[in-house]
């Protein structure tokens, strides 16, 4: 069975971009991960309207990538900041390969925003391919993809 022939209703990226691969969800994800947890943070400093970001926390809380906590300024009411769970921040690696990516392919001029160094040794990450066994890092030409045990043929349709 070859590609064209498989379902693909149950893929994991089907699944993960009907999650978060909204242009504002990623946002959003990306605001978190650079420490961003307020409200009113995330509006303005994405410039998305109130009903828009509203209804993405919802759906990214529902989906337990973020959580909430309560905090209370002095003399203000109880008010939720949003914060990544660890299954948000398992979206680190998602938001540094875009932004890699953006660095080679749609840079600003100026060049890149920010540069994301490792604390160890001063040097710039990356992301990369590798297998389990350390082996990296990988191209798709190093690779095999075999059918695994969710793979469904497509139903053939009455003609």
């Amino acid at each position: 069975m070859d590609w064209l022939e498989l379902s693909t209703d149950n893929c994991p990226v089907q699944r993960t971009l009907d999650l978060v691969g909204q242009k504002w969800t990623l946002l959003i994800i990306r605001e978190a991960v650079n420490g961003v947890k307020r409200f009113d943070d995330f509006r303005q400093h994405l410039g998305i309207s109130e009903a828009v970001l509203t209804d993405r926390l919802r759906i990214l809380t529902a989906a337990g990538i973020l959580t909430t906590r309560e905090y209370r300024q002095a003399g203000s009411r109880g008010r939720r900041e949003y914060v990544l769970t660890d299954k948000g921040w398992d979206l680190w690696p998602i938001v540094v390969a875009l932004r890699q990516w953006g660095d080679k392919h749609a840079v600003d001029p100026e060049g890149p925003l920010l540069e994301v160094r490792h604390d160890g040794c001063g040097s710039p990450i990356r992301v990369v391919v590798e297998c389990s066994a350390g082996h990296g890092a990988l191209t798709p030409h190093d690779v095999s993809v075999t059918l695994g045990p969710a793979a469904r043929p497509l139903p053939h349709s009455a003609t």
